[in-house]
């Protein structure tokens, strides 16, 4: 399907970057981040006012060794 969309400069030349990238049109990278962002997503959880991370289904949570090891690298 054919439509007409106003899009920022700044949201095309990040969208041409990523189809020269994946080898693909214009149309199929702006269709493809179109439906991910509007694929159904389960609600932040949120404790103390700030968001959990919450791991994609079958990644192994990270452990608090895991944790330190990264921020002690930074």
């Amino acid at each position: 399907m054919r439509a007409t969309l106003k899009l920022d400069d700044d949201l095309v030349g990040a969208a041409r970057q990523l189809a020269r990238q994946q080898g693909v049109t214009l149309g199929q990278v702006i269709s493809q981040l179109a439906r991910q962002s509007l694929a159904a997503k389960a609600p932040l959880k949120v404790r103390n006012g700030a968001q959990l991370f919450v791991p994609k289904a079958g990644v192994s949570k990270p452990d608090l060794q895991v944790v330190n090891q990264l921020r002690d690298e930074a």
